[in-house]
């Protein structure tokens, strides 16, 4: 089968198209040919090792696990014998977490996964453009204990995190404002935004409200002037934050009388579950900027790693 396979860290082009063996499902795995997958900023970060200190967990001197990619839609090729939720034949998309993988023609995921039925309104390309920022949106808004008529601020919200943030606060009943450049302004107002902050005309730091959470989702802000944006007792949550961050998060935490939520968000089926339904309903819509090649997908790589995308960048793999 063909897949995208990186033997080094660095910079776009380590990403080779090979051919590589098709793998086998085990009795409690899936074999799914991926029909598309997407680019998102956790992939660049993983191609560069960026940060540094990624190399403890990925590979001190070249990258244990080959085969980049995340989140994907296709059909399920092959079901393991032990298998329950799933069939041959069954359209889905999925978040491969750190199994990682989906650069590549066919896959095979535990049905314990994260994985669902694709939702019936969508493309397999639309389809593989919800899980990553979905799922970190849902994620970090449920833990925030998000509630009807709370106030949120989104920063950065015409991105794949900040997308699916917008409608999913307003799908809890948020009040939301959406921080954006003036070319996604609109595009952010589509997804329901109340209101919508151009960046380039109000710096953050001007902002006169303040918010029950403040959402930042491109790790472009110093935590300091987000800090001001909060209600007393506001949760900050802080999508992308890196090391630096999370010191200052855990530390703002400890000292204020602010909740930092950070670090890893964890996705379920039951989760995937739930974002399908939201796209059924049309209360979750996926946003893609641009869709390539699997044989251009360091392009791809290229123009996610200049963090000016809207929404997602999906890569089309194989045909429905």
């Amino acid at each position: 089968m063909k897949a995208i396979i990186y033997t080094k860290y660095g910079p776009p082009n380590v990403l080779q198209l090979r051919e590589v063996e098709k793998p086998q499902p085990k009795e409690n795995e899936v074999l799914i040919k991926i029909i598309a997958t997407a680019v998102n900023s956790g992939d660049w970060r993983l191609r560069k090792a960026d940060p540094f200190m990624a190399r403890f967990f990925t590979g001190l001197f070249k990258p244990k696990k080959n085969i980049l990619g995340v989140v994907l839609s296709g059909v399920i090729e092959i079901a393991g014998r032990n298998i329950t939720r799933f069939k041959e034949g069954d359209h889905v998309f999925a978040l491969s977490d750190r199994f990682l993988g989906a650069y590549a023609e066919y896959i095979c995921l535990p049905e314990v996964f994260s994985i669902a039925l694709k939702p019936a309104n969508v493309s397999y390309e639309e389809a593989a453009a919800i899980p990553f920022g979905g799922h970190t949106a849902l994620y970090f808004l449920r833990k925030a204990n998000i509630k009807s008529g709370q106030s949120v601020l989104v920063y950065g919200a015409s991105g794949a995190v900040g997308t699916a943030a917008v409608q999913i606060a307003k799908y809890y009943g948020a009040i939301v404002a959406g921080v954006c450049s003036t070319a996604n302004v609109e595009i952010v107002k589509g997804l329901g935004a109340d209101n919508v902050i151009d960046y380039t005309k109000t710096n953050v730091a001007d902002i006169n409200d303040t918010f029950g959470i403040v959402f930042e989702t491109v790790n472009k802000v110093p935590i300091s002037n987000l800090i001001k944006l909060l209600k007393n007792n506001g949760t900050l949550i802080l999508g992308s934050a890196m090391l630096k961050e999370m010191f200052q998060g855990s530390l703002f935490s400890l000292l204020g009388k602010i909740k930092v939520l950070m670090g890893e968000a964890k996705a379920t089926a039951d989760d995937m579950n739930f974002m399908k339904e939201l796209v059924e309903s049309g209360r979750l819509k996926p946003v893609i900027d641009r869709i390539y090649p699997l044989e251009k997908i360091a392009e791809a790589h290229a123009y996610v790693e200049k963090g000016h995308k809207r929404g997602n960048v999906v890569i089309k793999i194989n045909e429905n």
